[in-house]
């Protein structure tokens, strides 16, 4: 060869070789499933807080990391669709959160790890075997539901004193444990307020539902799930004109016009979905992780939308309020 063809060739190949080393890297990077049970627009803040607990933790996306995104817009069956596509890609983890999303997940993989970053009733849904000994594939955050619960109704009753009646909104599901519901149709007894089932199957029965309560409830209690969360601003537009105050388990739901909120920290599961996810990356079997409880709860009152419902919130509610909408 030639010593002009002999460096052409190795100028040639060397201009190659860091194509052929990244795409080699590229293909080697761990890959993480996310499936976010709402819509893009509205998991932009906790998918932020996700990914900045991982850049801190070493996993910077799309440089020692690589994260395949997925949404189903507030419809749990959906999770049935996109739960194979990930597992087929393949991942090496999957981050999701509510029961119905990691039931599908789990459904379709007993080897990879599932992450939950919120999940109503873990145990009662057969999504782990214990708390301290979750087994299988799946571990990730409660949300320690009944816990809240009587906070919710304690707050609520300090704003609507007169309330008599209560509307629980929900989302109807088979064969799986709501909760949630049945805490809230406890608690409420306790509190003497009767209570009236509004359960949806789907964001179309909103709008029908809420018109029957007109004249019917004083307040409407909402459990919290993907399909309830996504219809958040529809829920909240109709109960005003029907003037009924609603309590949200979620910040969120707050600042599209609920009433107020009292719940678990989301930005906090997150960055703690984070950590869990972290630990499966490095090799941590999720059956060795204990499935983690809350630790920071935030009330949020909406001013404007109390004075719209004529409502007054005592000086002492808003002092403890963690933010105040005005």
């Amino acid at each position: 060869m030639r010593r002009r063809d002999f460096i052409s060739f190795i100028g040639g190949a060397a201009a190659a070789w860091p194509f052929t080393v990244g795409a080699q890297q590229a293909r080697k990077l761990p890959t993480v499933g996310y499936l976010a049970a709402n819509t893009e627009p509205a998991d932009r803040p906790r998918r932020a807080t996700f990914v900045q607990r991982l850049a801190e933790l070493g996993w910077a996306e799309g440089r020692t990391v690589r994260i395949e995104y997925r949404w189903a817009d507030g419809a749990a069956e959906r999770a049935a669709e996109i739960a194979p596509d990930l597992v087929r890609l393949p991942v090496d983890v999957i981050v999701t959160s509510g029961d119905a999303f990691v039931l599908a997940v789990k459904k379709v993989t007993t080897t990879i790890p599932i992450i939950f970053m919120s999940a109503g009733d873990p145990v009662g849904n057969g999504l782990v075997e214990s708390l301290a000994r979750p087994g299988g594939n799946v571990t990730g955050l409660s949300l320690e539901l009944t816990e809240t619960v009587g906070k919710r109704l304690e707050v609520l009753r300090e704003i609507v004193p007169d309330m008599r009646r209560l509307a629980i909104l929900f989302r109807v599901v088979e064969k799986r444990a709501n909760l949630e519901l049945d805490a809230a149709r406890a608690t409420a007894r306790t509190f003497s307020l009767d209570t009236i089932d509004a359960g949806i199957r789907s964001g179309d029965d909103i709008a029908p539902v809420i018109e029957s309560l007109k004249g019917r409830a004083d307040a409407i209690y909402v459990c919290l799930d993907p399909t309830v969360f996504t219809n958040a601003t529809l829920i909240n537009t109709l109960a005003l004109a029907a003037r009924l105050p609603v309590s949200h388990g979620v910040r969120e739901s707050v600042l599209t016009g609920g009433l107020m909120s009292y719940g678990p920290d989301f930005p906090d599961l997150a960055r703690r979905g984070a950590e869990l996810v972290d630990k499966a990356l490095r090799g941590t079997k999720p059956a060795d992780i204990p499935v983690e409880q809350p630790t920071k709860f935030d009330l949020v009152i909406n001013l404007k939308t109390a004075r719209s419902l004529d409502l007054t919130i005592p000086p002492t509610l808003l002092a403890r309020a963690d933010e105040v909408i005005e």
